[in-house]
Formats: C-alpha cells, sequence, structure tokens
C-alpha cells in the first residue's frame, strides 16, 4: 500500500478521498490555487502545495505542476477525483512517465471512452446495445443537420468529448437544429477545448439508469445501478440506488452489459457506465442502450457505497497498489435504499443561477452522511463548481430512506448565500417521486411547482424581529415592563425588495407579540428558542447585519439602522447587469439596435457554464459597455437601453 498519495483535486471529493486514505493510514498531499489557500481539503491534508492561480487552467489543470508537487512531497501516487484531469490520459502517461502511479484506469481505456462516438462504435462491436444515431467523424453543419432528419426528431446533439450535460441540446424539430447545434458547440470548446458533436434520437419516457463497475486491469465487477433519472439540464439533482422498478433480469442484463463494455478496454479503478433506458412501460431487457462510459469516481458513488457497504475509494487505492478485486461478483449484495441530493449555491426563482457568497452559518442533520469541501465561514467562489454539500441517506426501504431524505433536508441550514434547499425539499415531496415514477422530464414538466418558495409569513418575520432585537441570548432580559404597558420595540428588517416594520411587545416572562401592520402574532420561549403560536418550530440566528430563518425554507433579513440609513438610489431599470461574476463570451448587441423582449443580448460565462442575457422588454439599445472578453463582477452594468416613452413622459 502506498505511504503517501497526492489528490489532484479540490473540495468534497478532495476531502472524501482524504477520508478514506487517513482511514488507511495512507498520509495525503493537498494541492491548492490562490482561491483556496483557505479551503477546507486544505486544512484537513497532511500536506499542502500551492499550484498556481484561481482559475483553473492556472491552477487544478496544470498537470506537470501537480506531478512535480507529488515528487518533491514524496507521495507515490496521485488520486485525480472527478473533473479537471481525472479523464486525460496524457496526464496519465506524464504520471506515469515521472514513476508515480495514477490512481485510475490507463490512458489507453480512457481515450477508448473518451469520445462517445468513438466509444458507441466500440460497443456495438462489443455487442453492448446503443442508442440509434450519427457518431462519425463528418462535422458539416448541413450533413449533421441531414442525418438529424433520417433519425427523427428530437434529437439530441451531444459534444463528444463532454460531461455533466454541457455541449448537449435537445432539438425538437429541424427549424431549431442551426442554434442548437452553433450553441452546444461553443459550449463545448469552452469546457473541454473539442467541439465535435454526436447527434443521437431522443428517448420520449427516458430513464437514466448507471452501473458501477470496477475492473484490475483483467476482470471487472458490478456494483448495481444507480438511478440518476431526476435532472435538469441534463444535471443530476437527486440520485438514488437502486432503481426503483428494477426487475432482477433487467438488472442483470445491464450489469452484464457493463462488465463486458469494462473488460473490452481492460478497465481498471472504478467507472461507471451510463443508459438511456425507456421507461415506459416498465424496465425491460431490450429496452435499454449504452450512452457512455465515465472512467473515473462518479459523484453519486454514496449512494452505492451505501447499499453494498463497500468503500470505492478504498477499492481504488487497493487496486492501484497492485491487489486484484476485493470482491467476487457472487459475494456483492444489495441492502436497503440510498438517496443523494446535491445541495448547490444556487438562485432558483432566478433560474437556477449559480451564486457565490460567504457561508454565514452552515449546519446539517447528524443522522445523514454529508460529503462537503466547505465550513461555516468559507467563501463559495465564483471560480468552480457551486456545490455547498452532497446530503446521503441509507434506509432499510426507498420510502424510509427518502424520508430521511427529506428529515435531512428540513434540518439543514445555511445562511449567507441563497440555495436550492428548498427545490431539494419539494422534490422529496411530488407525488410522482414519493411513487418511483421517475424520468428525466420530471423536473421540468413540475418545474414551476417545485420551485415554489415558501412565502415569509409572520411567523417567519417575527422571529427574525426577536433575534434582530437580540432576544434570542440564553442571558436576554425578557421580562422588562415600562409602567403598567409592555416594552415596545421597532425593528426594521429588508427582505429582499420588501421593508418590514416590525414591532415587537414583550407581554411577560418568555412572551412576546409581534405586529406587521394589522397582523398579529404570539410568540413564547422555551429552552431559549422562541416559538409562534400554531406554527412550526424553527431556527435562526444573526450573523453581522443579518438574520437567517431556516426550516421548511430559508429566508435571509438584513437589519436595517434607522440611522444610518441611506438615500434610496434606485437603477433606471434599464440596465442589462451581470448576474453574477463571470467573464462575458460574447456581446449580440449594438447601440442604436432595436431589441424586442426575450432577444439574446450578450452570453456570460460563469462556473463552467454559459448563461444567455437577454432584453427584459423591447427598446433601443443606447449604450454597449462592455465587449467579449470583459472579466466583470456581479452587478455590473453590461447594456443600457433607452429609456421608453412612460419613463419620459413621467
Amino acid at each position: 500500500m502506498f505511504r503517501k498519495i497526492l489528490i489532484a483535486n479540490r473540495g468534497e471529493i478532495a476531502c472524501r478521498v482524504m477520508d478514506t486514505a487517513r482511514r488507511m493510514g495512507v498520509a495525503t498531499v493537498a494541492v491548492y490555487s490562490d482561491a483556496d489557500a483557505a479551503a477546507k481539503h486544505v486544512a484537513v491534508a497532511d500536506e499542502a502545495v500551492h499550484i498556481g492561480g484561481a482559475a483553473p487552467a492556472d491552477s487544478y489543470l496544470r498537470g506537470d505542476v501537480i506531478i512535480q508537487a507529488a515528487l518533491d512531497t514524496g507521495a507515490g501516487a496521485i488520486h485525480p477525483g472527478y473533473g479537471f484531469l481525472s479523464e486525460n490520459p496524457e496526464f496519465v502517461e506524464a504520471v506515469e512517465a515521472a514513476g508515480l502511479v495514477f490512481i485510475g484506469p490507463s490512458a489507453s481505456a480512457i481515450r477508448a471512452m473518451g469520445l462517445k462516438d468513438a466509444a458507441k462504435v466500440l460497443m456495438v462491436d462489443s455487442g453492448v446495445p446503443v442508442v440509434p444515431g450519427y457518431h462519425g467523424a463528418n462535422q458539416d453543419a448541413a450533413f449533421l443537420k441531414a442525418e438529424a432528419g433520417k433519425i427523427g426528431y428530437p434529437v439530441l446533439i451531444k459534444a463528444v468529448a463532454g460531461g455533466g450535460g454541457k455541449g448537449m441540446r435537445l432539438v425538437e424539430s429541424a427549424a431549431g437544429f442551426a442554434d442548437a447545434l452553433d450553441s452546444a458547440r461553443s459550449e463545448a470548446v469552452t469546457s473541454f477545448g473539442n467541439g465535435d458533436v454526436l447527434v443521437e434520437k431522443y428517448i420520449t419516457a427516458p430513464r437514466h439508469i448507471e452501473i458501477q463497475v470496477f475492473g484490475d486491469g483483467k476482470h471487472a465487477v458490478h456494483l448495481f445501478e444507480r438511478d440518476c433519472s431526476l435532472q435538469r439540464r441534463h444535471q443530476k439533482v437527486i440520485e438514488e440506488a437502486p432503481a426503483p422498478g428494477m426487475p432482477e433480469a433487467v438488472r442483470a442484463a445491464m450489469g452484464a452489459a457493463a462488465v463486458k463494455a469494462a473488460e473490452a478496454i481492460g478497465y481498471s479503478g472504478a467507472g461507471t457506465v451510463e443508459f438511456i433506458v425507456d421507461g415506459s412501460g416498465g424496465l425491460r431487457v431490450d429496452g435499454f442502450w449504452f450512452m457512455e462510459m465515465n472512467t473515473r469516481l462518479q459523484v453519486e458513488h454514496p449512494v452505492t457505497e451505501a447499499i453494498t457497504g463497500v468503500d470505492l475509494v478504498e477499492w481504488q487505492l487497493r487496486v492501484a497498489a497492485g491487489e486484484g478485486l476485493p470482491m467476487r461478483q457472487q459475494d456483492l449484495r444489495i441492502t436497503g435504499h440510498s438517496f443523494e441530493a446535491r445541495l448547490y449555491a444556487e438562485d432558483v426563482p432566478a433560474g437556477f443561477l449559480p451564486a457565490t457568497g460567504r457561508l454565514d452559518h452552515l449546519q446539517f442533520a447528524a443522522a445523514a452522511r454529508i460529503e462537503s469541501g466547505v465550513r461555516e465561514g468559507d467563501e463559495i467562489s465564483p471560480w468552480y463548481d457551486p456545490m455547498i454539500a452532497k446530503i446521503v441517506t441509507h434506509g432499510s426501504t426507498r420510502k424510509i430512506a427518502l424520508k430521511q431524505l427529506e428529515a435531512a433536508l428540513a434540518a439543514t441550514d445555511v445562511g449567507g448565500t441563497v440555495t436550492n434547499l428548498a427545490f431539494l425539499g419539494n422534490l422529496t415531496r411530488h407525488a410522482g417521486f414519493v411513487a418511483g415514477e421517475v424520468d428525466t422530464g420530471l423536473i421540468e414538466r413540475d418545474l414551476v411547482a417545485l420551485s415554489h418558495e415558501p412565502e415569509a409569513g409572520l411567523a417567519v418575520i417575527g422571529l427574525a424581529a426577536l433575534v434582530a432585537a437580540g432576544l434570542d441570548a440564553p442571558a436576554a432580559p425578557v421580562t422588562g415592563f415600562t409602567l403598567w404597558a409592555p416594552l415596545r420595540r421597532t425593528i426594521e428588517l429588508q427582505l429582499g425588495d420588501d421593508a418590514l416594520a416590525v414591532i415587537v411587545e414583550l407581554t411577560g416572562p418568555d412572551a412576546a407579540r409581534v405586529s406587521l401592520d394589522a397582523e398579529q402574532l404570539q410568540f413564547s420561549r422555551m429552552q431559549g428558542r422562541w416559538q409562534a403560536e400554531g406554527a412550526a418550530l424553527r431556527r435562526a440566528v444573526r450573523r453581522g447585519g443579518q438574520v437567517h430563518v431556516f426550516g421548511h425554507g430559508a429566508w435571509s433579513f438584513d437589519v436595517i439602522d434607522p440611522l444610518a440609513r441611506a438615500g434610496d438610489h434606485g437603477g433606471d431599470g434599464n440596465l442589462i447587469e451581470a448576474p453574477m461574476p463571470g467573464l462575458v463570451k460574447a456581446v449580440f448587441a449594438t447601440a442604436g439596435q432595436v431589441v424586442s423582449k426575450g432577444d439574446r443580448l450578450a452570453i456570460l460565462e460563469a462556473m463552467k457554464m454559459e448563461h444567455t442575457l437577454e432584453a427584459a422588454r423591447d427598446g433601443v439599445v443606447a449604450e454597449v459597455l462592455v465587449a467579449g472578453g470583459d472579466q466583470v463582477e456581479a452587478g455590473a452594468a453590461l447594456i443600457r437601453l433607452e429609456a421608453d416613452d412612460s419613463e419620459v413622459a413621467a
């Protein structure tokens, strides 16, 4: 076994690998960028090496610097995690040329599966079923459109070097093919440096079911399936294992196909064979097709670990150190059911835009398995994926595991940035998902209901006011009266665009009445916690000038000091602003141009995703304030429209 390994990654996966390495007595070396100098993975490693600037190209993608760091610290092997260099065959070759061990598959195996088109040809030759489509080398736009017509719409355009939904576009008809192709290619070049695509038939009732495989270079086993159908824009949201409604015959057929795929390329280490499955009419042995193979550990690997009792990272280290497969196929069993929810810093009402911010308060459910690369006080950086944590539950049945996930999400508190926490909670209560009726279109069909953010009623606002008044401290004096009237105070709060003047009255020992406009609500305090009469129990904390309230939703209030309140300097409403820090990828507007509501004006690239900025109304472009290639901060003015007639008249 290795004495020391270097983890060529960051965040939660780096911390995850370190956990197992520490248990096995293996020392760990972290690498970090300028943006990650104070990151959790740096703090928990035995050693840490600075490797460059904040941008991945200046740090986590610098294979030569990472290899030198491993040599300098005496590490014997490099674990790539996922993303970054994990599926880069040139990096694997460079690692081995330096006399180090790459904890993962061979460069040849990665190359065999790295391009989706070539991989599908290999799978056809190996007898693995594939989806009808064009996977060839001809990348002429007219030719690809003609092939799409032969396949039959709807079709899916996919970057051959892609992953994570990037460089992927659904096309419903021939009229939208050209624009979708341009967009997919642009995002593919940005994300992977390769604009080639393939075109496939889109399955109208699809499920995304993947098989976890593990090989030692000669033989492979599978560790059963994960259902990853709950997706939005091809990004996985909640994963589970095993797949609901999976017949044993289909499980065996899919597992055998996945093992055949792994053994066809002499696969070593952990990998995932992804299948698109026709979910209409139940799962069938003739209703699944190979999509791609991920030649690395997957984000969702904890659900497989939960149902099998296997530590996949331990297996990775053992096989990379020269051992054979730790278990035989016949020895592997499924026990219970597991879910994983991906908690992100993102603004759901704004269209799931990635968010940044300082994690002023962070608390997870004690009963769940938490995979996280951040701590309270850390910053969510604009440079990397905005994941806060993976929340994993395991129960004896699917129903129990899902209830555990719902409870774990309800007990999770994140203050300082917006998150998808309420969205995840809504998913756990979705009738179709609860019943196991999942497919990749479920979220989009019910997006409005699932994206609903709970309203902040007086129970929430009142609790925020009590905490803002300092009445949550254990020693807070809550029995004071003035003459024969209760102590009364106005607390000013800001929630989004709403200014709230909340009246707090102490009506007795550990009792208060809160009023807002004509509405009133009684609160009582027990064991230091305020509880609204007839309302659910909620939690609240104050961090600086904000109060965060949690429980069946999350709300952040700004506490306003009336003496320090600044004047209102509202904007003119005509600016198109950057919703987050990022790179201006393209600008389509010019001064004097007439635009209509919804017209594409610019593309902002942030957190490895492209975001289209559109005109909010009809108008005329007065001024373009940025150019392609500019790096901008959140709220930066990008394009200004001329004032409309109503503003001029006013």
